[in-house]
Parts: C-alpha cells; sequence; structure tokens
C-alpha cells in the first residue's frame, strides 16, 4: 500500500484513490486483469490502462456481458476486477453475479462505483440504493462499503486478499469528506468505532459515517453522548460490535440506502437473536423512490444530513 495519505485521497476521491494509486503499487504482486463496462476514464482507470494495456477489457455498456468475461479470466487464474455503475452491475447483473460468482465460487472483485445518490441529475434510474441489498443476499459474497477514500484504499487492498467474490461499493466523486486521517488497523468484518457515548449507538456507513460524527456532535449539545461505529464490512456483519452496544437506550443505522435490505436490515437480523435489545432506528431512504436533485438536496430529502439524522435521533429518544 501506499504511504496512507488523507488530502491525496481526498482530492481522487474512492475510486480514484483505489485505480489511480493502489491499483498501480499492487500491479506487480497480482496477475491482474480489470474490465470495464465503459467507465475507465469515470473510475480513474486510464492510467492502468496505459501503462497495462494488456490487462484492460473495456466490455463496452454491456454489465452483465461484463460479468461473464470476468468469470471466465477467473477460472483461468487471473486476479479479476469488475467495474461499473454500482446500480448496473448490481441491478442489470445480479443474476451473473449470483450464478458465476456465489453459485460457481467465482473470485471477481465487482467495483460499483457511484453508489447511492452520486449521479444525482440522471434520477432513479441511477441511484443505487438496493445494491446491498441485493449482494449481501448473494451466498459467499462479502460486501464492503468504506466511510471515505482513504478507507476504500485499505479495503481494495485487503479484499484483494478474499477467497471468494467481493462487491466493493464506492461512494461519492471527488473530494469525499476525510474520516481518517491517521493510519489506522483494518480488518474486514470488524468495524471500527470512532466515538465512545452512553446513550445510544449510531451504526453508519459509507459517506453516512461523517454525516454521523457530526450528527453525534450535535446531539452532544443536548445533553445525549452516542456512541459511532463505521461499519464498513455489511457482509459478515460484525456482530459483536452490535451486541456489545444493544444494552444503550437507542441503536440507530444509518445508509445511503433504501432501509430494507442494507444495513439497518443486517442489524436487525442480529437483533433478532437476542433476548432483550434496545429499539432500531433505521435512517436511510424510506422504501420509495427518491426526487431529482443535486447530492446535498437528495440527502436532506431522505433525511440523512446531520441535523436531520439528530432530530431523528431526538424525536425518537422522546418517544421511548
Amino acid at each position: 500500500m501506499n504511504k496512507f495519505n488523507p488530502r491525496v485521497y481526498f482530492r481522487l476521491g474512492q475510486s480514484g484513490s483505489i485505480f489511480g494509486m493502489e491499483l498501480m503499487e499492487q500491479a506487480g504482486n497480482y496477475p491482474f486483469k480489470v474490465l470495464s463496462s465503459d467507465m475507465s476514464v469515470v473510475a480513474g482507470l486510464d492510467r492502468f490502462k496505459k501503462e497495462y494495456p494488456d490487462n484492460f477489457y473495456n466490455v463496452g455498456i454491456a454489465e452483465q456481458n461484463l460479468l461473464g468475461v470476468a468469470a471466465g479470466l477467473d477460472s483461468e487464474g487471473f486476479k479479476t476486477i469488475a467495474v461499473a455503475q454500482a446500480c448496473f452491475i448490481s441491478m442489470r447483473s445480479f443474476e451473473q453475479v449470483r450464478q458465476y460468482l456465489g453459485y460457481m465460487g467465482g473470485k471477481v472483485m465487482c467495483v460499483g462505483i457511484n453508489s447511492g445518490f452520486s449521479l444525482t441529475f440522471f434520477g432513479n434510474t441511477h441511484y443505487a440504493i438496493e445494491d446491498m441489498a441485493l449482494m449481501r443476499s448473494i451466498p459467499n459474497m462479502t460486501v464492503l462499503s468504506p466511510a471515505d477514500a482513504g478507507e476504500a484504499v485499505k479495503l481494495f487492498e485487503a479484499a484483494l486478499k478474499v477467497d471468494g467474490p467481493v462487491y466493493l461499493r464506492l461512494s461519492g466523486s471527488l473530494n469525499t469528506p476525510i474520516v481518517y486521517k491517521e493510519d489506522y488497523e483494518l480488518k474486514i468484518g470488524l468495524a471500527i468505532t470512532l466515538k465512545e457515548g452512553d446513550d445510544i449507538a449510531i451504526f453508519a456507513t459509507g459517506l453516512m459515517v461523517s454525516n454521523a460524527l457530526k450528527a453525534a456532535e450535535l446531539l452532544l449539545e443536548k445533553g445525549i453522548t452516542a456512541t459511532v461505529v463505521d461499519v464498513h464490512t455489511i457482509k459478515p456483519i460484525d456482530k459483536d460490535t452490535i451486541l456489545k452496544n444493544c444494552d444503550k437506550k437507542l441503536l440507530v443505522s444509518v445508509e445511503e440506502h433504501n432501509v430494507v435490505g442494507g444495513l439497518g436490515t443486517a442489524i436487525a437480523d442480529v437483533l433478532s437473536e437476542k433476548r432483550n435489545s434496545a429499539p432500531l432506528l433505521k435512517l436511510g431512504v424510506q422504501d420509495h423512490f427518491m426526487p431529482v436533485g443535486d447530492y446535498n438536496y437528495l440527502v436532506e430529502q431522505a433525511g440523512l444530513s446531520p441535523e436531520l439524522i439528530a432530530a431523528s435521533i431526538e424525536n425518537k429518544l422522546n418517544t421511548l
């Protein structure tokens, strides 16, 4: 891995940091084959494409074929990475991911760029707010969702060592918020507690980790102390960290995703195995299609700004 450099990662965004920097760093360690559905420029793959032209394939806007070719290359022993818009690699290619990777055991890393609301004015056809639900439903699939660009690099490096299929969900574009200012240890399947508090526990994933931390500061002004947990691995979910916090007054999940099937549902699945637990407030898209607008507008409409997260938590606490 390159020297951990949050400022550089911030400027490049999640996909740019992975493909413009870390992929080049790892190129000598693996027999890479990287495939894209006409997303090389958007994903930041141009440098790799120019330096390793025989290891890059643009299959065009044909995501189902992308997975078929990727599975074939994987079967020949190559470390294969398939890159496409998150909405299409998860939805349009779901059957291929399920059959070739889950069922047949392919070890392809599927990288979904521009997840959540990233594609703004393209509208609901391009919003990826069901992708975690779909991918976590596939047996043998690891599902990763980094909080910032530096964590995206760390998860990419860790995902290269996973003996099975991986879905790496990338959010935002350039200048993504910095959550981790210093280097740190990361392990797939182990959530990271960023802040300790006695009253509530907020479990957040993706870019919502930054918003959750800001919401915790707003709640502190009201005398409410919050534990904030970065759930970078949606599957396998960190059961121990969830159960460790289940005696709080309230548990909260925060995700740029439908509340059906994503992080909140994964947490609820864990809590269902325990006799007594704090109630769970699931914040995210409340099982409806979104309006069209810029990113900040969409975050507000979903109730995911720091102010609205804090308000929803305070309102829920008042009903307990």
